[in-house]
């Protein structure tokens, strides 16, 4: 219920940005018409609306990225105006980016006015956003009453979380007690205010003389079985059900429902599950691998020839990897060793500063070209390939070799459950120079915390990081 509702709240904070941008820009070319300046400024109808399109879409798409709208709610000023002037700040600069493609030669003080009348206006809105979103739910969303079944730990604890959510227009009702003693059951329960219990056979009568728009299953797992009628009843009735299911003893699962023919499925995910989010993280592998290789391959066949030409052995080195939930597929990359690396490695197992993940500083076994390859992460091009086949993604976990997947911990197993990629988090924080637990931590902090916007800020972020080298070795 909360999610719903708290979505609501992004999206107004979407269609002011929106709103907001293309007031700012209309005072913008106002203002640049009217200043007495060396040259005349003046844009056709068409171009006009071509900018302000593009405009309107960068800073919602930049906001997105940023993960503005998930602050604005409840974020302190400073980290709304620090958010704020961040957002106005890419803005301008994909606006520029943009002028420069089209070569629309477009007046530096009309680029600077957008982006400073943008930040005044949308400061002023998001400062006195809280007051605005409260209006907005009260006239659009209405209250939304609850009451809950139970009377134990889990259903107090559900009261509170709901009385904590009453900004977002929830109102408790009431509890409605269950069980074989009900005449020992007390008449209210006191939580930040003090809530009427009901029997749960009162439910009928309840639910036709007052307002219910939910009913909350906060009860134990075994006590579920029994409440059949109660669900019925709330069934006929049109009434929403939920059940809580916090008895499951899963940490880092999220909950939905799915369905198998006419059987309902509760499942629990410890990995994204979003089918259409995933099918759009895959078309965009498939169309920037696709553009990349294009791009890359005059290059690409230089290389390897550089690689052949130097060193013993075949350009291209190939590795047995783990894939998506432990799916082997055969790895590619241009050969940065010597040719019998692999035959070395016992021998300089001493050396590895890692205790699963083999990894050695100065590497004797790299080729001189190989070294080159590794601190610009050229050696990594051929996995465009492995993108392409749906080996890889571009954002995700390194794909791990099987003997290390053999002695990962049973929490570190859970990486194997994301497509692995080229880049991830631990790119932008040091690559190599992190220790292999850190490593593991930040995947599973991108696997809970993935999201599309996130994918592109790792991708884009990560593009400075190779170019300089920094953090390779």
């Amino acid at each position: 219920m909360l999610n719903g509702r708290y979505r609501k709240a992004r999206v107004l904070f979407g269609l002011s940005d929106i709103a907001l941008t293309a007031l700012a820009f209309w005072a913008a070319y106002q203002t640049r018409v009217w200043l007495p300046l060396e040259h005349e400024f003046y844009l056709l109808f068409p171009t006009r609306i071509l900018l302000l399109g593009f405009a309107m879409l960068s800073w919602l798409l930049v906001g997105l990225w940023l993960q503005v709208y998930d602050r604005l709610d409840s974020g302190a000023p400073p980290v709304i105006l620090r958010d704020t002037f961040r957002q106005c700040g890419y803005g301008a600069i994909s606006l520029i980016i943009f002028e420069f493609t089209l070569r629309l030669d477009l007046s530096r003080p009309f680029l600077a006015l957008i982006a400073v009348y943008s930040w005044i206006l949308l400061c002023l809105f998001r400062l006195t956003a809280g007051s605005l979103v409260g209006v907005v739910r009260r006239e659009f969303g209405g209250p939304h009453f609850v009451m809950i079944v139970g009377l134990g730990p889990r259903a107090r604890k559900m009261g509170e979380q709901l009385e904590r959510s009453a900004q977002y227009g929830i109102r408790l009702v009431g509890f409605l007690a269950e069980g074989p003693h009900l005449d020992m059951t007390p008449a209210h329960i006191r939580l930040s205010a003090e809530y009427n219990v009901f029997p749960v056979q009162a439910l009928k009568q309840i639910l036709r003389r007052q307002v219910v728009d939910e009913v909350v299953f906060a009860v134990d797992s075994n006590r579920l079985a029994e409440l059949e009628d109660a669900f019925l009843l709330c069934d006929e009735e049109g009434v929403r059900t939920r059940v809580a299911v916090d008895f499951f003893p899963h940490v880092n699962s999220k909950v939905h429902l799915d369905q198998l023919g006419a059987t309902p499925l509760l499942t629990f995910s410890a990995a994204p599950h979003d089918e259409i989010r995933l099918l759009i993280k895959r078309a965009t592998d498939i169309v920037l691998a696709s553009a990349a290789i294009v791009a890359l391959l005059p290059f690409m066949i230089l290389i390897a020839l550089l690689v052949r030409l130097t060193s013993h052995g075949p350009a291209i080195f190939r590795q047995e990897r783990c894939g998506l939930n432990g799916r082997k597929f055969t790895f590619y990359k241009f050969r940065s060793m010597c040719y019998d690396a692999e035959t070395l490695k016992p021998a300089l197992q001493h050396l590895s500063q890692r205790s699963t993940a083999f990894k050695i500083p100065n590497d004797p076994r790299l080729t001189p070209v190989g070294r080159y390859l590794r601190k610009f992460s050229i050696d990594e091009w051929p996995q465009l390939w492995n993108i392409l086949r749906g080996d890889m993604s571009l954002v995700g976990p390194r794909p791990a070799v099987p003997d290390e997947v053999e002695q990962y911990k049973q929490w570190q197993r859970r990486r194997l459950r994301m497509r692995p990629g080229l880049t991830c988090l631990w790119a932008l924080a040091g690559r190599d120079q992190l220790d292999f637990e850190s490593w593991m931590r930040m995947d599973m902090q991108y696997i809970d915390n993935w999201s599309l916007s996130l994918d592109w800020k790792i991708l884009l972020l990560t593009i400075p990081r190779v170019i300089t080298g920094h953090g390779a070795s």
